[in-house]
């Protein structure tokens, strides 16, 4: 399968080389300094993705944004600029913009955002941006949904399942923590389908992929005229959520400013939209979730403590996956149902080498990795069962890496037929350095030159991954 297609326009060099970097692992990237440029590639290359600065010289990247939606299949377009307003978001949303993001990026979300772009081009035009895709109704949620989503029935599961039980038919606010991709937003929903609120909505707003701005008018919405491009009332998540349950995800991205309103909006149960002074009185229940430590960004002055107290009223901790015991094997069965169905093919076991193998991987990922690997194991199977072969490279390379370190390791207790053979010889040592490097490259080997994928199997960031390739480079 071809790589998907990334269009990176900026008219600076330092700019387009430094996201050529970072995404090519991932992508079939394409560069242009101009727009007659990435026009020239929109032309002769099927674009997927393009990433667009706002300003080249004497270009504006609303030009662009026009001309390619204009085309058949339009790509999914992301905007850069170093002169982030509210204004200027709403315009770029308008000329067709999926995301908004400001300058000096973060390298790290414009991958993520780029990843997120590609399954929305995958997923057709009923996929829109996340600016605007936030709210879910409970009434159109499949009967899948709530506790009978969150499988699991080891330990760790049935303390979220029984606290679930407690707090959700209560008024209490919720905070849920853990890392990313271990089902918090399963959380959100089960508190909300056992709650007194359950036949109203549940409206989501993800924290992170909004901006100070944006974010503000997205809670609390606006008046007509509060800011270029605002030609009508526009109703918040708050007064949209009145009777339901307001879910915000990643709350610890929230900034300052936004943390003042939030915290008056939970005190005094009314918000203002912005451009009026007039208050609205809302009815909702909240619930947060985050992957950081908020205690720590108390203590680090990044949160107020006065608002971490107001959500954190109680508290579920979503374990990681590898934490989980045989989860996984449940977990693994029901997508593999789930996707069976969506790709119209037949239920497929899993063959017993490649169930012991997903239940050896340390899924840094967690269960959303877990669910794209099931995908592809029945996307890619042409068997009666699904074997290792069928699953991702990082699967298969993790295997057959701690396959090669059991087989290379001594036994602990050597076989006493030689009394000397019990301890390691005096001039025996281990170049730890070799071994590390070693284990990189072959990881690097394996995954057919795909750094993501490596560090993912070594369980270390593509950052250090790179570091390390530098360090070994230079000796």
């Amino acid at each position: 399968m071809n790589e998907p297609i990334l269009l990176i326009v900026d008219d600076e060099k330092a700019t387009r080389d430094g996201l050529r970097i970072a995404l090519e692992d991932n992508f079939d990237c394409y560069i242009a300094s101009d727009i007659a440029q990435a026009k020239a590639v929109l032309k002769s290359e099927t674009v997927d993705v393009m990433l667009t600065d706002l300003r080249m010289g004497a270009d504006s990247g609303m030009d662009l944004l026009e001309h390619a939606q204009k085309l058949s299949p339009p790509p999914v377009s992301i905007m850069m600029t170093a002169y982030g307003s509210v204004d200027t978001a709403v315009e770029a949303m308008r000329r067709g913009a999926w995301h908004f993001v400001t300058k000096p990026l973060n390298i790290d979300e414009v991958e993520l955002l780029a990843k997120r772009a590609i399954k929305k081009q995958n997923s057709g035009p009923q996929s829109t941006s996340p600016l605007k895709d936030t709210t879910t109704d409970s009434s159109s949620v499949s009967s899948t949904k709530g506790l009978e989503r969150l499988i699991g029935s080891s330990t760790a599961m049935h303390g979220v399942h029984e606290m679930i039980k407690q707090v959700g038919p209560s008024k209490a606010t919720i905070l849920i923590e853990g890392d990313s991709g271990t089902g918090k937003e399963l959380v959100a929903q089960a508190v909300h389908d056992v709650s007194t609120r359950a036949k109203n909505k549940l409206v989501t707003v993800n924290c992170a992929a909004l901006s100070s701005q944006l974010l503000e008018s997205e809670l609390f919405g606006h008046e007509k005229g509060a800011f270029t491009g605002a030609t009508q009332r526009r109703v918040g998540r708050f007064e949209e959520a009145n009777g339901g349950t307001l879910f915000l995800d990643e709350i610890g991205e929230i900034d300052a400013s936004t943390q003042v309103k939030l915290l008056r909006a939970l005190s005094e149960k009314t918000i203002e939209r912005v451009g009026s002074n007039t208050s609205v009185k809302v009815d909702v229940r909240i619930v947060t979730a985050t992957n950081k430590n908020l205690a720590q960004l108390v203590a680090e002055d990044k949160f107020r403590e006065d608002l971490y107290f107001r959500l954190n009223v109680v508290k579920i901790s979503m374990p990681p996956l590898k934490a989980r015991g045989d989860d996984v094997a449940l977990l693994a069965e029901a997508f593999l149902k789930e996707f069976a169905k969506e790709n119209n093919r037949p239920v497929k076991p899993l063959s017993e080498r490649a169930l012991n193998t997903l239940r050896a991987y340390s899924w840094p990922g967690n269960v959303r990795e877990l669910r794209t690997t099931i995908e592809h194991g029945v996307v890619m199977s042409n068997e009666e069962t699904i074997r290792l072969n069928h699953l991702p490279t990082r699967i298969q390379v993790n295997e057959s890496i701690h396959k090669t370190a059991s087989e290379a390791q001594p036994p602990l207790i050597p076989q006493q037929s030689n009394p000397q053979t019990t301890t390691l010889q005096e001039d025996e040592s281990f170049d730890l350095a070799e071994i590390e490097k070693k284990t990189i490259l072959k990881a690097i080997q394996h995954t057919g030159g795909n750094r993501t994928e490596a560090a993912i199997l070594l369980g270390i960031s593509r950052r250090t991954l790179h570091r390390k390739l530098n360090s070994i480079q230079s000796t």
